[in-house]
């Protein structure tokens, strides 16, 4: 074999499966046909969940540094400041939620983040680098770049984007519909005369669900604008300065420096399977969201974030899993978006509301009629403030950190041992021969958290996921 696993495509999915690779020591190339970096905000809205895993994968810091937590939205209708809402109220984190709100960082700077990353392990996107064929047999996947090179994987993730190559190369349907009624100018502009500090919406007095919103992006002046856009209109910068001045005033706020923009359509599609023998699909290759609700990006991480350890254990019990858990979280959280669009376009005032199903940190893996604890298998594993065997302070999130997967023995009497069990007890108990190297709960959070009221031991996935508990 040349490679372990060939990635296609370079955007956060695939660099999120990259780097959970290449930490595990699994050989892995990641490639992306463009010739340049994607410069602009597009996914801007980062979920807790994500957050959790970027904690893992060892960069929420450089990205809650680059980042901003979400602003109100000032609504300005028919010229006049109305007031300001929120999507969804402030959460203060607490011990078992470190990150309870979603933070707001443009989709670019992420990547950046995610690419600097992954060079701490040696590896690099080939830009440039298109995947344009491939076959697969028992034993791996060969694959062609650029017409000429050909490489053989043992496995072949598509990670390439709503257009997939490799999904339609495997003939996997796309199932689901775009609605060409609907057409939306997105993309990043500045616009100096606006307030930086918060959101802005902008709508006529008759119709003040259609309008333009800006939300600002860290590190500048500029903004993520929607526009809706007509049918017989140009998506250009004289096309959204010709709305904004209709919605704001003549000139009230004159705008510059379009530096990325898309016409938006809403197409949700969800594919029939997410693995055919040896390849994968992950992110937008496998779903397409509406951006409503700031999903897709999201879900795609924690698609990768699934994959990673499966694919470097390789069993097939393991490997079969993926598509189980993943496709119907998928399915879900399209349930989510779909609603919130139609909310939308009907008029709803309540459609900006962002709900907890949001956030993503309720996606469990448990088998469908299994009735469970607090904490079933498959449910997402809390974190906790605790105290070391020295007096010191970490979190269960420390804890779990790596590629490693975990056991946490609350009440130290499995007897289990090893480099990753974790003996936790109760507030004010005393470590015995038994339970030397024991860590403190700190007020009982981690009991809490985990709802233990006796003795009880959870083993923890490689991806923060409550594998079983006894």
């Amino acid at each position: 074999m040349d490679i372990d696993v060939l990635i296609a495509g370079a955007g956060p999915t695939g660099l999120t499966l990259a780097i959970d690779l290449a930490r595990r020591g699994i050989g892995v190339r990641i490639v992306e046909r463009a010739d340049t970096y994607f410069a602009g905000s597009r996914g801007d809205g980062l979920q807790p969940r994500t957050l959790e895993v970027f904690d893992d994968l060892g960069v929420v810091d450089e990205v809650l540094a680059a980042g901003m937590a979400p602003v109100p939205m000032r609504v300005h209708v028919g010229g006049e400041v109305v007031g300001e809402r929120r999507m969804s109220p402030v959460a203060e984190p607490s011990p078992s939620r470190p990150y309870p709100s979603p933070w707001m960082l443009g989709q670019s700077r992420t990547e950046a983040i995610l690419r600097d990353r992954l060079a701490c392990f040696g590896v690099t996107v080939e830009l440039g680098t298109e995947l344009t064929g491939f076959d697969q047999d028992a034993d791996g996947v060969t694959a062609t770049l650029n017409g000429a090179e050909t490489v053989r994987s043992q496995y072949l993730v598509g990670a390439d984007g709503g257009r997939s190559l490799v999904r339609k190369s495997l003939g996997i349907a796309f199932e689901g519909s775009t609605d060409e009624s609907i057409r939306m100018l997105l993309g990043d502009v500045r616009a100096d005369r606006l307030d930086h500090s918060v959101g802005h919406w902008f709508a006529a007095a008759d119709d003040p669900m259609a309008g333009i919103a800006m939300t600002p992006l860290s590190g500048g002046r500029s903004f993520q604008f929607g526009a809706p856009l007509a049918a017989d209109r140009e998506p250009s910068l004289a096309t959204l300065q010709e709305l904004f001045d209709r919605l704001a005033g003549p000139a009230a706020v004159p705008l510059t420096e379009l530096t990325w923009s898309t016409v938006w359509r809403p197409n949700v599609r969800l594919a029939e399977r997410f693995r055919d023998g040896r390849v994968f699909l992950a992110g937008d290759a496998a779903h397409v969201h509406p951006p409503t609700g700031g999903q897709g990006l999201n879900t795609g991480v924690q698609d990768a974030y699934n994959l990673g350890w499966k694919l470097a254990d390789g069993s097939p019990e393991l490997l079969d899993s993926y598509q189980r858990e993943r496709r119907a979280v998928a399915e879900r959280v399209l349930g989510i978006s779909s609603e919130l669009l139609r909310k939308y376009t009907e008029g709803d005032p309540d459609a900006h509301e962002r709900g907890e199903n949001t956030r993503q940190l309720d996606v469990g893996y448990r088998a469908e009629g299994e009735t469970s604890p607090v904490l079933a298998a498959g449910d997402r594993a809390p974190d906790a403030p605790l105290k070391d065997p020295r007096g010191g302070d970490l979190r269960l999130f420390d804890l779990f950190r790596g590629p490693h997967g975990a056991v946490l023995d609350f009440g130290g009497r499995s007897g289990l041992t090893g480099e990753h069990v974790h003996t936790v007890l109760r507030p004010g108990s005393s470590s015995t021969v038994d339970t030397v190297g024991a860590y403190l709960d700190v007020d009982g959070h981690a009991f809490e958290a985990y709802g233990v009221t006796g003795s009880a031991v959870f083993h923890i996935r490689p991806d923060s996921y409550v594998g079983s508990r006894s």
